[in-house]
């Protein structure tokens, strides 16, 4: 344990340097930027050492794998970030577990997240997941529909819609990324315009190309496998 410390805190310092110089690179204070470290089949151990180097903002995709992780860790020693895809059977439980959902993706599931809400008299802070690539495998609002999304989810007393995320393409080279994260900033800026919302989070940007995405407005990256390495293949 005491040997791998210094390795993780290396690698969480280089990122972190990384970050710094790709804000300035983009005009913004490095603590503009949150570096969100996707903790997805990491061991409790290593989230702890994680935690103890100073993340503060930790994510997961799946409800399942944040009640064993939260559990090992505690639920007040970071601010957890839903960042896969919700269901909604699972909002009750995400609502308990988490400070942030990254992917509203439709309103029955932005409407079911708020009644639950409602009953526990809380408000989450949401961001609105669009599917800028078009791809049929991902999740998320196909832009021309994402006026009407946001409209419905900024109507919803219980969740406290502040920004949109997506997850990129996959691209051989991390410059060929910036395209679909102008793009979001570009769709966020003209919902702003149109719709008369304030939308200040862009949550865009992983282990490949959050450099990249940092430099077209990103305020939240999420950073897995460049800090804890490498996951074994899912089945």
């Amino acid at each position: 344990m005491n040997a791998a410390r210094p390795s993780f805190r290396a690698r969480l310092d280089e990122i972190r340097g990384r970050i710094e110089q790709s804000a300035r690179r983009s005009g913004r204070a490095p603590d503009a930027v949150v570096l969100v470290a996707v903790v997805k089949q990491v061991d409790v151990e290593r989230i702890r050492e994680a935690v103890d180097a100073g993340l503060a903002d930790l994510g997961e995709n799946r409800v399942q794998e944040a009640e064993a992780a939260i559990a090992g860790v505690g639920r007040d020693r970071a601010r957890w970030h839903m960042v896969g895809h919700l269901q909604r059977n699972k909002v009750g439980r995400a609502l308990e577990l988490f400070d942030r959902i990254h992917g509203i993706d439709s309103a029955a599931l932005a409407e079911a997240l708020s009644r639950r809400a409602a009953a526990v008299a809380r408000t989450m802070p949401v961001l609105v997941e669009v599917n800028v690539s078009g791809e049929p495998s991902k999740f998320g609002v196909v832009p021309d529909q994402l006026d009407a999304l946001l409209e419905r989810v900024a109507g919803l007393r219980h969740l406290a819609l502040d920004g949109l995320m997506m997850v990129g393409a996959p691209v051989a080279r991390p410059e060929e990324a910036r395209g679909g994260f102008a793009a979001l900033r570009g769709l966020r800026d003209r919902a702003e315009r149109a719709l008369g919302l304030v939308l200040p989070q862009l949550s865009m940007g992983m282990s490949g190309d959050f450099e990249v995405a940092i430099e077209e407005g990103a305020t939240m990256v999420r950073v897995g496998t460049a800090l804890f390495g490498g996951r074994p293949p899912e089945e």
